[in-house]
């Protein structure tokens, strides 16, 4: 029998590609250069912190959850001498609607319509308490044109949601390096994931250790029964955390939603890595 599928995480796996433009297409590589932003990773920690502002690595640490303290402390303060925020903030809405635009000229103009009327509802109705990222990109004004305020909308909605996530994790007494274990004893991909979040072979092997010795792990490093059924629950936590906003859609609303955002986000997922970070399922 197939797994049932609630309805905020369905809707993630549709908004999310969209988001993750910014972190992968050329435009938005080249909208941060412009801005001074020289490398990757320069432009992801300044591109998604500037909403916070012209703040050093501890709240970044903090708030971004499971990357190495030493990788986010490489880009930050030193970011903001190269770029400020609001720099910051014009390179990467430029670079995500210039990614748009090339990507969604074969979809129909009343699709994204569509979203942006029915995912700017969504962002309207959030509580953002308790969630810094959701709140700090939730305060920016909403930029002008279709494709710039799709994207920021689902940025918002996905910073929300990762903001839960971030709770659930720590309700399960995970921390970031952990976090990252138990995804690659899901899927495999440490050499991914790793050097992506900047943990070293010691910090991670003593992760895995830690999850061991508490029973998420086997010895072998896969995820024991124990971890599987905690892992569903911090999931089904992160869903719960999610729900709230869409629970004043109808459901023929969330349906034509989907509707409406899936040749976008079938457009934007295929132009995004194969293999990569963000952590959605494979097909």
């Amino acid at each position: 029998m197939a797994e049932l599928v609630h309805p905020a995480r369905a809707l993630w796996w549709l908004f999310e590609p969209v988001h993750a433009l910014t972190y992968f297409s050329p435009e938005g590589r080249a909208a941060y250069e412009a801005a001074g932003l020289r490398g990757y990773w320069r432009g992801y920690f300044a591109g998604r912190s500037a909403p916070l502002g012209a703040v050093d690595a501890t709240p970044v640490i903090a708030a971004f959850f499971n990357f190495a303290p030493g990788m986010v402390e490489r880009a930050l303060p030193d970011v903001w001498q190269r770029a400020t925020p609001e720099a910051a903030l014009t390179a990467r809405i430029d670079g995500a609607a210039g990614a748009l635009e090339r990507l969604l000229t074969g979809v129909k103009p009343e699709l994204i319509h569509c979203s942006v009327e029915l995912l700017e509802r969504a962002v309207d109705g959030l509580d953002c308490g308790g969630r810094v990222l959701a709140a700090a990109n939730a305060a920016l004004p909403r930029p002008e044109g279709s494709l710039a305020r799709l994207w920021h909308a689902t940025t918002v909605l996905r910073e929300h949601r990762g903001d839960g996530h971030v709770s659930a994790l720590l309700t399960e007494g995970l921390d970031g390096c952990e976090a990252l274990v138990v995804r690659a004893a899901l899927d495999g991909r440490r050499e991914q994931l790793q050097p992506h979040r900047g943990w070293t072979d010691q910090e991670w092997d003593a992760a895995a250790a830690r999850l061991t010795a508490r029973g998420w792990l086997t010895p072998d490093g896969t995820l024991a029964p124990e971890g599987r059924q905690r892992h569903q629950a911090l999931e089904a936590a992160t869903d719960l955390a999610a729900a709230r906003v869409w629970s004043g859609f109808h459901r023929a609303e969330l349906d034509q939603l989907a509707a409406a955002l899936t040749p976008i986000s079938t457009a934007c997922r295929a132009d995004l890595p194969a293999l990569n970070p963000i952590g959605l399922p494979d097909n």
